[in-house]
């Protein structure tokens, strides 16, 4: 009779630890389906590319960390950067890489007259140069003030980010400096390509995988190919309404206006 006893309770214990495992094993189940759920709603294609973006930055980062080595100036902690900060998630040590780079960088982006100026701050235009600028945007471009207005227009359009893009770009290509250009790289990416950036400028999949593919070994040219597709796009976008605009027109008034009688 003991022994019939003991046998049942093994039994009733065993149905009772089947069921345990089962509603586990049903938690288990609802919350991969959760998880399956969000990473769905992110949208594959977004989350693909925040992959191969922190891709990118690691590698960028490993040949700015091996060429800082050979030049004798790491530092200590160095081997434990991973993403060398390109975002502003990373906690990581990588931290003290970017503080021994922050002369580089404000020698290099803190001194910008031409950048922050608005067409009121800027030399004033000449009749004719501003006349010039209805012939083509190439003309718009070449001129300091014309560059100066137009960029005031962009901020009335949201769009600034455009040309400090292109103003970055032509500041890359004038750079020699190996340090100072992979640094001016890695900030530009940071500033305008990165999609967590609020000044992120609008390129296809194509170019951005091109830069992609340039950031493991920087140079002067990285981004050659996305500043002329913003190019393109501020010259059949903005441009036509920048002529038409009564920004424009108030500037063309001011300057048709004659002289004060002494």
């Amino acid at each position: 009779m003991g022994a019939e006893k003991s046998s049942h309770l093994q039994k009733t214990h065993a149905h009772r630890g089947n069921q345990l495992v089962g509603v586990k094993s049903r938690q288990t189940d609802v919350i991969v389906v959760m998880c399956d759920h969000d990473d769905t709603s992110m949208g594959s294609e977004r989350v693909e590319m925040r992959k191969k973006q922190m891709q990118v930055h690691r590698e960028a980062a490993a040949s700015v960390l091996q060429a800082s080595h050979s030049m004798g100036n790491t530092p200590a902690n160095a081997s434990n950067a991973c993403c060398f900060c390109w975002c502003c998630c990373c906690s990581c040590s990588c931290l003290t890489v970017r503080s021994e780079d922050e002369a580089i960088q404000r020698s290099t982006f803190e001194h910008r007259p031409e950048g922050t100026a608005n067409c009121e701050e800027s030399p004033k235009p000449t009749l004719d140069d501003a006349r010039s600028w209805t012939v083509s945007f190439e003309k718009v471009m070449k001129s300091a003030a014309g560059r100066s207005c137009f960029r005031q227009f962009l901020r009335t359009e949201f769009s600034e980010e455009n040309m400090m893009f292109w103003l970055a770009c032509e500041e890359l290509k004038k750079e020699t400096n190996k340090t100072v250009v992979e640094e001016k790289v890695r900030q530009i990416y940071e500033d305008f390509i990165s999609i967590l950036s609020p000044k992120e400028v609008s390129l296809d999949s194509r170019v951005r995988d091109v830069i992609n593919r340039n950031m493991l070994e920087p140079t002067s040219h990285t981004f050659d190919d996305a500043q002329q597709q913003i190019y393109t796009l501020m010259q059949r976008d903005s441009y036509p309404r920048f002529i038409n605009s009564s920004a424009y027109t108030d500037l063309m008034q001011s300057l048709e206006e004659p002289p004060p009688e002494p």
